[in-house]
């Protein structure tokens, strides 16, 4: 048996609790979809174990209860009861199993960046100080497959090799977002869409874009790297505002 289980438990508590709260908020801002997409959380020091939602729950009722601990190199998970979504097994397992320094992963098709997505080109271009926040820090996938059973997984987990890229672009699909934690992870989500819509919506003007130079454009994401606690402060607000309305995420 693998140490890990797919029964809901108490343990990696905090962990738990954070990234039920970001859930929460993913479908607050309606960045859900239906009971589709998919975050996890590494809880061992090579990332293989990790905390992931239930197959087809939906974001605004996940609790820190029913996450899923489940193992990368476990083969029997699939066959087990209470299995996870089979395509987010084969993305989010394949990515905890190859990139270590993704701790977390959170897997969207908001509304925003998924428009961005589905562009010829979909790069970001650093007009503003969000969009610039992503200058050489993603890789776009133009070679979707289909929906991201195994063969997909390991074929995107590749393209995260690099510590440095934090987020793909995946073409005609949605986005995936990486990070350190739950809070570095949902802070770059969140600023991802936002850029993304910034980009949209300067776009619809069809004016010319005022284009930061790659000078500019890097001294900016490099300032917004180091930039002190932002990430832990927003999950801390989150998480304030879920208590104060007496929410059960926490359970």
């Amino acid at each position: 048996m693998s140490v890990a289980n797919l029964r809901p438990n108490m343990d990696h508590w905090s962990s738990r609790v954070d990234l039920a709260a970001v859930f929460r908020w993913t479908e607050r801002l309606n960045m859900h979809e239906g009971v589709a997409n998919h975050f996890s959380l590494a809880v061992n020091d090579d990332g293989t174990q990790f905390l992931m939602n239930p197959n087809q729950m939906y974001f605004g009722r996940v609790k820190a209860s029913d996450l899923l601990l489940l193992d990368a190199n476990d083969p029997e998970v699939m066959r087990q009861p209470g299995a996870p979504d089979p395509t987010a097994w084969g993305l989010h397992g394949a990515i905890h199993r190859k990139c270590a320094h993704a701790r977390c992963v959170i897997h969207v098709h908001s509304i925003f960046a998924t428009v961005l997505a589905t562009l010829a080109d979909s790069t970001i271009p650093p007009i503003d100080q969000n969009t610039a926040m992503f200058f050489n820090r993603y890789v776009i996938d133009s070679e979707f497959g289909g929906l991201a059973f195994e063969s997909e997984g390991e074929r995107c987990a590749a393209m995260l090799t690099d510590p440095r890229i934090k987020v793909m672009i995946m073409g005609n699909h949605g986005v995936l977002v990486i990070g350190s934690d739950v809070a570095d992870t949902f802070n770059r989500l969140y600023y991802l869409e936002r850029a993304a819509e910034t980009y949209i919506r300067a776009l619809q003007t069809q004016q010319p874009l005022r284009v930061l130079s790659d000078e500019i454009a890097e001294k900016t994401a490099q300032e917004i790297e180091d930039y002190p606690e932002q990430a832990a402060a927003f999950l801390r607000e989150i998480k304030a505002v879920l208590d104060a309305e007496g929410s059960d995420y926490a359970t």
